[in-house]
């Protein structure tokens, strides 16, 4: 069963890492532009997209903080 949690916890990292920003700006594009119906479904995991983007403003912007350990992420040339 550990097993199990590990491999969902990795599956919901990796899903949310690259879709909290089409989720984020394309579910109100969606429900308000284009007219979708209302969906619980969506607006929970639009919410938790919220709370995603908010927390990665402010590591970015007001902690300074980067994911990237000793400047692995800039090169100099």
């Amino acid at each position: 069963m550990p097993k199990f949690l590990k491999e969902i916890y990795g599956v919901g990292i990796l899903f949310f890492y690259y879709m909290k920003y089409i989720i984020f700006f394309g579910w109100p594009l969606l429900r308000y532009g284009l007219e979708y119906k209302d969906n619980m479904i969506m607006n929970v995991l639009w919410i938790f997209c919220l709370f995603l983007f908010i927390k990665d403003m402010v590591y970015k912007f007001v902690l300074k903080k980067s994911y990237c350990e000793g400047g692995s992420c800039h090169t100099k040339r």
